[in-house]
């Protein structure tokens, strides 16, 4: 079973990181919330940073600004997460070039789209 962070993970069911968290659990992934401003999604206790969570990590979708975004990189270099998915929204000329840099597997889509669903049927 993949494990996923969804980075930005929010508890209101409107906005896409607590979406894609739902998706990402419907289609059987081990899900991962990360977000330091909450204190659980969907039930599931939230880690402030991918480098706080204690198993690999083998993708994580990106739901937040890209001046945040950006300022996670390091965290997803240290993890050596395999997949890093920009999502619509999330990516800047700047975060794609350094993300690139790095060496880092960056996809700019949408990760819900990406595993066969859809982002609205959440």
């Amino acid at each position: 079973m993949k494990t996923v962070a969804v980075v930005g993970a929010s508890s209101d069911r409107q906005k896409f990181g607590n979406k894609a968290f739902r998706a990402f659990k419907a289609r059987g992934y081990n899900v991962i919330p990360i977000n330091p401003n909450e204190k659980e999604v969907e039930g599931v206790a939230t880690y402030a940073s991918v480098v706080d969570v204690p198993e690999r990590i083998d993708m994580a979708t990106v739901y937040v600004p890209p001046d945040i975004g950006i300022t996670l990189l390091d965290g997803f270099e240290k993890k050596q997460i395999a997949e890093v998915w920009i999502n619509p929204g999330a990516e800047s000329d700047e975060l794609m070039a350094e993300a690139r840099r790095r060496k880092l597997n960056v996809i700019e889509a949408c990760s819900i789209v990406g595993i066969g669903q859809n982002p609205y049927s959440f």
